[in-house]
């Protein structure tokens, strides 16, 4: 059955024309394809699995405009939604740690000591936050957003790496940071900054494929 298979890749390479990462966009589309051709072994006529293709997937031309449009799309507005969050994560974290150490007020300090204790919760929380970023971009613009993933991962963590350069030298003094700021909290934080591209990049394949 790979007649009905080559004639809707034929057709949609045709659609696609020249379009960015064209021949990955294929081989993703001959996957979901191969995954329909074992699901209907039992089907022998050609024409029959071409049209169970076409139903589920979409016609070769219904699927070349759908990219045209997402390759036209502008992607700015997403990533400074995202630069933006990011900034208000750290601007907020900021204010709250700065109010702490120059007010003592009960109830921020209530505030403060219930979000350092936990801390690995907060952790994951923005792991979870860096996974969106990438699964709505992956969503969103599909193979067209991974250079924008590339962009908006590094312009967002300007916030971070400022932060440990200004608590590395001291210009934040660590005790600001009591009692989070222990030896295991520094590699904690250095291995979680490490992992952050690879969640968003798990988080845009995934984006990717619920895209199609």
């Amino acid at each position: 059955m790979e007649r009905p298979k080559n004639r809707f890749l034929e057709q949609l390479a045709k659609g696609l024309g020249d379009q960015l990462d064209k021949e990955e966009i294929l081989r993703e589309y001959a996957s979901h394809i191969d995954e329909i051709l074992i699901e209907s072994f039992e089907c022998q006529e050609e024409e029959m699995v071409y049209k169970l293709i076409v139903s589920r997937l979409g016609s070769p031309e219904e699927i070349a405009q759908a990219w045209r449009e997402e390759f036209s799309v502008t992607p700015s507005n997403m990533k400074w939604v995202f630069i933006l969050l990011n900034i208000l994560f750290f601007g907020g974290g900021s204010l709250l740690t700065l109010a702490h150490n120059l007010y003592q007020w009960e109830w921020l300090s209530a505030i403060w000591n219930h979000l350092t204790a936990i801390p690995t919760l907060i952790a994951f929380l923005y792991l979870f936050f860096w996974a969106l970023l990438g699964y709505e971009i992956g969503k969103g613009f599909g193979h067209n957003g991974r250079a924008l993933l590339r962009k908006t991962f590094l312009l967002s963590l300007i916030p971070n790496l400022l932060l440990m350069v200004l608590t590395v030298f001291q210009v934040i003094p660590h005790s600001w940071f009591a009692p989070l700021l222990t030896k295991t909290f520094i590699i904690a934080c250095i291995f979680f900054t490490i992992i952050l591209y690879p969640v968003s990049w798990i988080g845009y394949r995934w984006g990717r494929k619920a895209s199609i």
